[in-house]
This record gives structure tokens, C-alpha cells and sequence, in this order.
């Protein structure tokens, strides 16, 4: 049985990546450790401290949300 020329590429990408990060040396590891944590910070604690749902909020079903934002775009005043 012979792979798809996808799935090597797609495995050689992963060893690439995979050989690289073990052969990283320690401050390349804690610099990367850092990087996640600053982007777990902005993605997830940031949208959901600062950035709620207020269509979910304040309307209970897709259609109410639909024709808020309808209104609101179609109304050029």
C-alpha cells in the first residue's frame, strides 16, 4: 500500500518541526514557552474578560441576532 504524496509531506513537516524543537537549545525552549504564554493570554483570557458575547447576551435565538445586526447594517443614517 503506498502513501499519498500528502501525507509525506505532511509527516515530513511534522519531523521537521518535531527534530528542530528537540534539538532547540534551553533558552530557545523558554523563549518559545514564553510566546505561548502571551498568546494563550491574548486569545483566550482577553475575549473573555474584555470581549463578551453580547449578541448571545442580550438576544435568545439566531433570529433576533440576525435581524439586530440586519437593522444595524442596513440602516445608513
Amino acid at each position: 500500500m503506498t502513501r499519498s504524496r500528502a501525507a509525506f509531506i505532511i509527516e515530513r513537516v511534522i519531523s521537521f518541526y518535531r527534530d528542530g524543537f528537540r534539538n532547540m537549545s534551553d533558552w530557545g525552549k523558554k523563549v518559545w514557552i514564553i510566546i505561548i504564554i502571551k498568546l494563550f493570554v491574548i486569545f483566550v483570557l482577553l475575549r473573555l474578560l474584555f470581549f463578551p458575547d453580547l449578541l448571545k447576551k442580550n438576544f435568545t435565538n439566531d433570529s433576533e441576532r440576525g435581524d439586530y445586526i440586519r437593522e444595524h447594517l442596513l440602516n445608513n443614517e
